[in-house]
């Protein structure tokens, strides 16, 4: 996502308690504690490890769990920042905090894949198709078993990474926004 923007001019920054996968301006650490810096705009990916409705077996035996993620992304969705999209598959998101503005698919934007990703939007208009495809293949439910799963199940292709980018970022900037901290080092 960080990269679809960069490539188009913006100052984008990724944030994760991970390391960046690819060289690029990011911040690792916790993004509450730089959520009120100045953004115009936050595209969230929270874990949707509790939240996902293909984990909703074992939903009751994580309820602390749950909820705690049910709070940080609640947390994102009420910060100071005026543009946000938070994105998660099906799940308690919908029930917990509100249902969806928009759910959308791969297949949407260039990939011949199915993948229910929900969207809750502020300031920002439906994301609209680019390019829809034949073809709808199942290929991250039925992913095999690996310790690398839950990374490869979480990534945003890059067709719908392109049409946020082309669509969400031309619009106009909210009057005092943009003010960056410049940081890529961990944060403790």
């Amino acid at each position: 996502m960080r990269d679809a923007f960069a490539l188009r001019g913006h100052d984008a920054w990724s944030c994760d308690l991970l390391p960046t996968e690819r060289p690029g301006q990011h911040i690792r650490g916790n993004v509450l504690t730089v959520i009120n810096a100045g953004w115009d705009l936050m595209i969230a990916h929270p874990p949707c490890t509790y939240l996902s409705a293909s984990g909703a077996r074992w939903w009751k035996k994580k309820q602390t769990e749950q909820e705690e993620a049910v709070e940080f992304a609640r947390l994102l969705l009420d910060c100071s920042i005026p543009k946000i999209a938070l994105e998660n598959p099906i799940g308690k998101l919908s029930t917990a905090i509100r249902k969806p503005d928009q759910i959308i698919h791969p297949w949407q934007f260039g990939h011949g894949e199915t993948k229910a990703t929900c969207l809750w939007l502020r300031g920002l208009p439906l994301l609209q198709p680019t390019r829809i495809v034949e073809g709808r293949v199942a290929r991250i439910h039925h992913m095999v078993p690996s310790p690398s799963r839950w990374k490869e199940r979480s990534r945003t292709y890059l067709g719908i990474a392109d049409a946020i980018a082309e669509q969400w970022g031309g619009l106009p900037l909210t009057p005092g926004a943009g003010k960056r901290i410049m940081r890529d080092e961990p944060l403790v």
